[in-house]
Formats: structure tokens, sequence, C-alpha cells
């Protein structure tokens, strides 16, 4: 069973855990390391010879154009993370509309294909905020990859199945979704999507999580960004429970993902939408 590969492509001064430290406004200043982390998770993949959908931060493209066209290159499917990684409960509905406009276009303009996959800065569509995915109907994404069934202090929502499914937006439209991975042990639904979780968990249990998720018929979503297989990137001075989310392990997460990509089989979000009968299969180009 194919299972999809996702790599949210923001840089490690982006993140929410620092965002009481770093202003947006701030970020200039920071040394970059996101083309240089995009680059050796492209090489990683290419040695396995594996394909994923790579969610570019518009922030990330405006300014470094040549990470959007390396990874379209290369054949990986690009998706959209937003403008500013801003949390979109903290937003307006004109303000979210018009970043995530600017954002569509230009990842489109860049790699020459329609865009048609969205994940929100820090799964950030709650039950607060799902008029974001009117938003995106009226945007023409196809697919969102945001709503994330577990509680957690910055996400969290309730979906009408963990598996991909056609999702009614507020306005009657439709959209499919493909929430993020949970599995459910013993009555809890535990998350195993990635991320942070793929550093903190021992990796024989994500390894058994994931195959359990397999086994119940049904493909997984797995994330990670290119951040976390850097870790020499500077530190931030935040408080302990940002600096553990962000640095913990940092140090294994290029060996477990050398395993994870031998353990299972991976392919984008939008081929793995198409084999459960979802979407239909390949990227239309834009249009001039």
């Amino acid at each position: 069973m194919r299972n999809a590969l996702s790599i949210d492509v923001e840089d490690y001064f982006h993140v929410s855990a620092f965002r009481q430290q770093i202003s947006r406004a701030s970020w200039p200043s920071f040394e970059s390391r996101v083309e240089a982390n995009t680059d050796k998770t492209l090489a990683l993949l290419s040695e396995s010879n594996t394909s994923a959908t790579f969610f570019v931060l518009g922030w990330v493209a405006e300014r470094y154009p040549n990470v959007v066209r390396a990874i379209a290159d290369q054949g990986h499917e690009i998706a959209c993370h937003g403008f500013s990684h801003q949390l979109i409960y903290q937003q307006s509905i004109d303000e979210f509309r018009a970043e995530t406009q600017r954002a569509k276009l230009l990842l489109e303009d860049q790699c020459g294909a329609a865009v048609d996959g969205y994940r929100a800065a820090s799964f950030s569509i709650t039950d607060q905020s799902r008029w974001a995915l009117d938003v995106l109907v009226e945007c023409g994404f196809r697919y969102d990859s945001s709503l994330f069934p577990v509680k957690h202090d910055l996400y969290g929502t309730e979906v009408d199945s963990e598996h991909p499914h056609v999702l009614t937006a507020p306005c009657g439209a439709s959209i499919v979704e493909f929430p993020m991975t949970v599995v459910e042990v013993l009555g809890v639904r535990v998350p195993v999507s990635g991320g942070g979780y793929f550093r903190l968990y021992p990796y024989p249990l994500t390894n058994a999580l994931l195959r359990k998720r397999n086994a119940s018929g049904a493909p997984f979503v797995f994330y990670l960004h290119p951040w976390e297989l850097d870790p020499e990137q500077p530190r931030i001075d935040a408080p302990l429970l940002s600096r553990f989310r962000h640095y913990n392990k940092l140090g294994a997460c290029e060996h477990r993902l050398r395993r994870l990509l031998g353990d299972f089989s991976f392919t984008t979000i939008d081929n793995v939408l198409a084999d459960v009968g979802l979407l239909s299969p390949g990227r239309a180009p834009v249009s001039p």
C-alpha cells in the first residue's frame, strides 16, 4: 500500500513554537537555512527513489524561488502552506483569503502546474476556523491536509473520518480531506503523523502504529520539516517546552527517516488520493 509523504517547507525561525520570541518583521534578519535543508531532503528522497508532496510557505517561495523549482524539477508535488505561517484562527477571513491566494498564485507561477493541496500552519483549521475550508474551495484547492483529530494547545478538531474522505465545507461545497494520522490504541487516538511525534517516540513504536494503520486497509499521511534534518541550526532562547518541542532528538531524525523510507512505500498526496478514488490522477499545467 502506498502512503503519502509530505514535507512542510519552512525555516526554523518560522515555527509556531517560537512565535512569542520571533516576530514576522524580524524574519529577514535570521540566517536562512531552508535552501540547504531542502536540498538535503531532496537528496535523501532521491536515494530511495521516493516522491513526496512539498507544502511550501509562500514567504519562502517569494525569497527563494529556486527552492520551488528544484522540488518541481525532481518530480515532486508542490502544495501550499499559506504565506506567512500565521495561525488561521488569529487571522480575519479577508486576511486569510488574501494571503492564501497570493501564495497559491506564486507557487503555480514558479512550478508551472496547478497547486491542488493546502496545509495550514500548525494544523490551525480548528472548530473556530472551519470557515477557512470555504476559502480553500473558493481559491480552487482540491484537497486539504490540515485537520488533526487530537487535542493539542495549538490545534485539534473532530473529523468525519480519520481516513481520506470528501468533506462538506460550511458553505456546502465539497473538498477532499486527508486528516493527519492518528491510530486508536485502547480507545485513545495516538498521533503518529510525523514531525515532533516522530522524534519523540521510539522508532519501533512509530513503525508499529503505522503498520497497524495500513493493516486496517487505510493509507497514512506523514510529514516532516527540512529543519528537522538540521541538528546544527541556531538555537533560539525560548521557554523550555518550546525548546523541547523544536530541538528534541533532531540528531536522530535523518537516521529514522531513512529507516521509515525503507520500511514503507511512499508517494505524493495526490497519488494516494487517486489510489483511493478521491482525486483524478495527475497535475494539470497552469494556463498562461
